[in-house]
């Protein structure tokens, strides 16, 4: 009965987990645009960056995206993927590309 009920539980605690993921995986949808980072949150999981247009955004970062995120910092050339709901409204950043300086 104890087994039965540790499966019970870990199954409810796998399913609770990816819940927040099923969007995601749903939508699938992604575009790049590259920019330059204005602003790096690490508690709130969130990057303000200025786009080509000179125009600044704000996003949560998610997933893959999480790891490059801990090593970027204002000033920094990027080129963030954006991934997008079936309406193409954004729900964050999938990932970030750091450009190399030039010259190197």
């Amino acid at each position: 009965m104890k087994k039965l009920a540790l499966m019970a539980l870990a199954l409810f605690v796998v399913g609770v987990l990816l819940a927040p993921m099923s969007p995601l995986l749903a939508a699938g949808k992604t575009h790049d645009m590259k920019g330059e980072i204005v602003s790096v949150d690490l508690d709130g999981k969130t990057l303000t960056f200025k786009d080509e247009a000179g125009e600044n955004h704000t996003a949560p970062v998610m997933g893959k995206a999480l790891a490059t995120f801990k090593n970027v910092k204002a000033g920094d050339k990027v080129t963030v993927t954006c991934t997008d709901n079936e309406k193409g409204e954004h729900l964050g950043i999938s990932a970030i590309k750091i450009a190399k300086a030039e010259g190197k």
